[in-house]
């Protein structure tokens, strides 16, 4: 034998290790991940943390609570029972629940992996919280 070996098994051997190698560095369509106190985030098959300027978020969980949806004004052509007198102009406004905040530090979230790129598409909760008031 020469001291480069058999040609058949040196190629079948280099085309195993691509195969392997080419699957390891392909991470799974769908992940877990939580959102470190620094917004980094760290998932179950990248156990080192993405800076936040790394990966994206759906916009559905970068709503503020704090800030309403929405607001409505009305002059005063109904009455309402938080109105100060009868027929008095207020403004209605539309808030979404506290459970569908923005990412906070230690939320854990559904993360959709787009070619090499972590998506963070929602904050889980356990199911035992189903038919509860809040899943917290």
């Amino acid at each position: 034998m020469s001291e480069k070996g058999n040609p058949g098994i040196n190629s079948l051997t280099n085309t195993l290790n691509g195969m392997m190698n080419a699957k390891m560095d392909t991470p799974p369509v769908l992940d877990f991940g939580i959102i470190n106190a620094d917004y980094s985030l760290t998932t179950n098959s990248f156990r080192q943390p993405i800076p936040k300027d790394e990966y994206s978020v759906c916009r559905s969980v970068t709503y503020n609570p704090k800030v309403p949806l929405t607001e409505t004004y009305n002059d005063g052509e109904h009455e309402h029972p938080e109105a100060t007198s009868p027929n008095s102009s207020h403004i209605h406004k539309v808030k979404l629940p506290e459970k569908m905040t923005w990412l906070q530090a230690g939320d854990e979230v559904l993360v959709a992996w787009v070619n090499h790129e972590a998506v963070v598409i929602d904050i889980i909760y356990n199911a035992a919280t189903l038919g509860t008031e809040e899943p917290y």
